[in-house]
């Protein structure tokens, strides 16, 4: 097998990189050479969130793929956000670093089960989470993140019938805070169901004095628990924003990163899953990603994604919707 076919089966260039090379000089030198812009989302490692050019969540990095001008985006997160990238800038060249860095929640809906269940309620708007194939986009009315759900969901007519997925829990949270009785599709992601509440409850004994900020695609009886609940970027802005010093963070570790960096002056304690003596909970597939293998894709421009145009014709309405709800929304 010669190089290049290992590379192609391993998903990533998996070329050692040279002890003497600099890597971030030359993905700095690299980036600039080619005009390439890096896109990291907020549970990526903490040296590719620090050496990325932005640094959000999915409706901030869809946003950005939009208006960007580079001629090469990376996304240091996971392949259905690069698709979402090439869906809005097909004429952009998408790197990811590594083609195996997949998703829970997307591997949870599969595009022919999914359709059917689409068929069976016709009359249906069909919302689906980002967190999703560029196929199920294309089947999708409108496209939402936990940032702007909400705001979708209210935009449409009270009596309007709502096919929601692929997730659940975040289906079940926009339910109760909306009226709303969407049906739901029965997906959900490993990371957020994994957080056990009574070693949450144990933590808050120990630090009383603590907010529990919790992501709206963990299970009920955690964000009964939850001070506050919301988006990634809206846990980080209400970390900043709060009186409060210590938090418990139910979500992917990576983002109390980002909240250490905006509130030195804070604690962040990462919320333990059930199934772990670890004191985090992390996605293994975000987790992918490494700085090697970023420098290894800007470097040899692979693995880059492609979306059929046919796919992405019909996947990209939803997304626009969802982006043009979205700045009417301020979001």
């Amino acid at each position: 097998m010669n190089i290049k076919d290992s590379w192609l089966k391993s998903g990533f260039v998996n070329e050692p990189v040279p002890t003497d090379v600099d890597i971030k000089k030359e993905i700095v030198r690299l980036k600039k050479e080619k005009n390439a812009v890096i896109m990291a989302h907020f549970y990526q490692t903490n040296d590719i969130q620090d050496i990325a050019d932005f640094v959000g969540d999915s409706l901030a990095l869809a946003q950005q793929a939009k208006q960007t001008d580079a001629d090469i985006i990376i996304l240091a997160g996971v392949h259905f956000m690069g698709e979402t990238a090439k869906i809005l800038s097909p004429e952009k060249k998408v790197l990811v670093p590594d083609l195996n860095a997949g998703c829970s929640l997307a591997d949870s809906c599969p595009p022919d089960a999914f359709k059917t269940f689409v068929d069976q309620h016709p009359d249906h708007t069909v919302l689906t989470y980002v967190n999703t194939t560029a196929k199920i986009k294309a089947l999708s009315d409108i496209v939402v993140t936990s940032t702007n759900a909400k705001v979708v969901v209210d935009s449409l007519p009270k009596d309007e019938k709502i096919i929601f997925g692929p997730d659940r829990n975040l289906g079940n949270y926009l339910n109760s805070i909306t009226g709303r009785d969407m049906v739901l599709w029965d997906g959900a992601c490993h990371v957020h169901e994994k957080f056990s509440v009574e070693k949450i409850v144990e933590l808050k004994q120990e630090h009383p004095d603590a907010l529990v900020l919790a992501h709206p695609e963990c299970k009920k009886p955690l964000l009964l628990l939850a001070d506050f609940v919301g988006s990634t970027a809206a846990l980080l802005k209400h970390s900043i924003s709060s009186d409060a010093t210590k938090f418990i963070v139910a979500t992917e570790s990576g983002i109390i990163h980002q909240m250490k960096k905006e509130s030195p002056d804070k604690t962040f304690i990462p919320a333990p899953p059930n199934d772990s003596t670890c004191a985090c909970n992390d996605c293994e597939y975000m987790k992918l990603n490494s700085l090697e293998k970023l420098y290894n894709a800007l470097k040899y421009e692979w693995p880059s994604i492609d979306v059929p145009e046919s796919i992405r014709i019909d996947a990209v309405k939803p997304i626009d919707r969802m982006l043009d709800i979205s700045k009417k929304a301020k979001l």
